[in-house]
Order: C-alpha cells, then sequence, then structure tokens
C-alpha cells in the first residue's frame, strides 16, 4: 500500500466518478483504476462497487475512508515538520551552559531567538565547561557556553566574547574605597578561588594573574561556580577576581574594582560538534551577536557602570 493509491483512493471516495477524480488528480482514467485495483489487492476487499451508472463504496471502502483521511495527514504533517527542521524553524536545541552566561547575555539571546523560532523546543542544562564537553562528545547536547577553546578535534567554537577580570572585594574592606587595584595590593588576602576540577582555564589564569603581580593567593575555599565566588566575598571570607560580567549579579555586600595591568582576560565560547546538521545551533550562535553576549543591554550596562562607581 503506498501513499499514492491512498491520495487516489480518498479523492475517488470524494467524487465516486473516475473522470472527475481523474480529473482532480491530473492524471487520466486507465492509471486511477489501475491505482484503485492494486490498493484492493493490498487491502484484499473491494472498496468501490461500479458499473456503467455509479460508483459508491463498499462498507469497506467507507470504514477505509476515515483512516486514509487521517494517514494522508499524518504524512503531510510529517513532511511538513520535516521541512521546517531542515530551514531551521522547527526542531530541538539541547543547550549546556556555565552559570556566568546569565550575566553575559544568553537570556536575553534566548529570548530574541524564541521570538524568531516560536515552533523550536529548547533545553537548558547548568554545567562546567568539562561536563559540557562531555556531553557534547557523546550527543547530548547541541551546543555549549563554556570557558575554554581546549577542545577534542571533533568540536568547533567560537569566541563570543572576552572581557578583563576584575577585583572582588567586601563592600566594607579597606581595599573597596580604591579606585582601581594593582593585584599586588591582594597579596595579603585570603582568596575565594574558581576550582581547578571545574574550570582548569580560570583556575590557572588567574593564579598567573597573581603570579605575574609577585604572590602566590592564599587559598581559603574553592567553589564551582562565580555566582558562588561573589557570594563568600559578600560574606567576608575572602576576595577574588572574577569576570567583568559579574557586576550584574547586583549582589549586596560586595563592590567589584577594575584592576591595573592585567591582560588576561576572561573568555566565553559557544562550542558544538564539527559533524552538526543541526542549523539552529547557528541561528542561537548569531543571537549571541550585538543585542546578545558580546554587548550587554543598555540596562545591564548601566548596572555594571553603576557597580564600578560603587
Amino acid at each position: 500500500m503506498e501513499l499514492r493509491h491512498l491520495r487516489y483512493f480518498a479523492v475517488l471516495a470524494d467524487e465516486l466518478h473516475f473522470g472527475r477524480a481523474a480529473e482532480r488528480l491530473a492524471i487520466s482514467q486507465p492509471p486511477l483504476s489501475v491505482a484503485i485495483r492494486q490498493l484492493e489487492d493490498a487491502v484484499g476487499a473491494r472498496l468501490f462497487e461500479r458499473n456503467s451508472k455509479q460508483v459508491r463504496l463498499t462498507p469497506a471502502g467507507q470504514a477505509l475512508r476515515a483512516s486514509a483521511r487521517k494517514l494522508l495527514r499524518q504524512a503531510e504533517e510529517a513532511a511538513l515538520e520535516a521541512r521546517e527542521v531542515a530551514a531551521g524553524s522547527a526542531g530541538r536545541l539541547r543547550i549546556g551552559f556555565v552559570g556566568a552566561m546569565l550575566y553575559r547575555g544568553l537570556p536575553q539571546a534566548l529570548r530574541a531567538f524564541q521570538a524568531s523560532h516560536p515552533a523550536v523546543r529548547t533545553s537548558l542544562v547548568e554545567l562546567n565547561s568539562a561536563e559540557q564537553i562531555t556531553d557534547l562528545l557523546h550527543d547530548r547536547l547541541d551546543l555549549g557556553f563554556m570557558h575554554t577553546a581546549r577542545l577534542p578535534a571533533e568540536l568547533q567554537s567560537r569566541l563570543l566574547l572576552a572581557e578583563p577580570f576584575v577585583a572582588c572585594v567586601p563592600a566594607g574592606h579597606v581595599l573597596a574605597r580604591a579606585g582601581r587595584l594593582a593585584p599586588a595590593a591582594l597579596r595579603d588576602e585570603t582568596f575565594v578561588l574558581f576550582s581547578r576540577a571545574a574550570s582548569p582555564d580560570y583556575h590557572e589564569r588567574i593564579l598567573a594573574i597573581c603570579a605575574q603581580a609577585g604572590f602566590l593567593p592564599e587559598v581559603r575555599h574553592e567553589v564551582r561556580h562565580w555566582l558562588a565566588v561573589v557570594s563568600m566575598v559578600a560574606q567576608g571570607l575572602g576576595v577574588g577576581l572574577v569576570p567583568q560580567a559579574m557586576q550584574r549579579c547586583e549582589m549586596p555586600g560586595v563592590v567589584f574594582r577594575p584592576l591595573q595591568g592585567v591582560a588576561a582576560q576572561s573568555e566565553a565560547y559557544g562550542v558544538w560538534r564539527a559533524a552538526t546538521d543541526n542549523v539552529l545551533v547557528a541561528a542561537l550562535l548569531d543571537a549571541m551577536g550585538p543585542s546578545g553576549a558580546a554587548h550587554a543591554p543598555a540596562a545591564e550596562a548601566r548596572n555594571g557602570a553603576s557597580a564600578r562607581r560603587t
């Protein structure tokens, strides 16, 4: 049984006239008659009673008519869904992200993406960079937003933004009154540091900033999220060096100060499987453009400026 046979049957069931049905199908009558006989052979029952005066459905034909229409409708819907997925207007996008992306424009980019792709189903899971790499390699994610570009050959990346590190100190600390801070000013402080296990790149980058200033930080606490660094600093448990975007968390009890003479930057990457054929990956990465992570919305930029003046 072919869809073509069902389509011919459905039209003939409507018209109950071979001539009119053939005209609607843009074929001649003989191929229509052959197709109906083939369908009857496949079904194992006569579907039409026909003579020189009329064509009418048999009970078996009447039973098949509703099912045939349903099958044809499902086939059309399946073909439409396939076309929409191929065109990027429908489908599924599984996204991994590090927590800092919540302050780097990911929510704004997702809103813009969903507005232009309302039929796409997105799902997000917060994972560190290493966990995202594993899930991308095992096809459990379509796209990851992470801190590292040190990737296996099977993955590709796009740099989304690079921003400076800033000093994060308790609001009541003497260093909070400084306009800018040299990293050496933190020499005698205890540090809250991003865990090496969670992100080796960031852990090593912060240690390198301190080493270039001539000291090795005394690390009392290691955490897995930038927001946890800021929270612990706000509680007076140490100081930290964090990406500039963390100023947008607006947590009370903490201030951020620019660093003097530090070239190292905090980077964010979009990462995907090199062999992917999911066109939605490129669409969301494009949404992380001027209105997304690379350029904070005006309100957020104002908040960041306000935090720097605190």
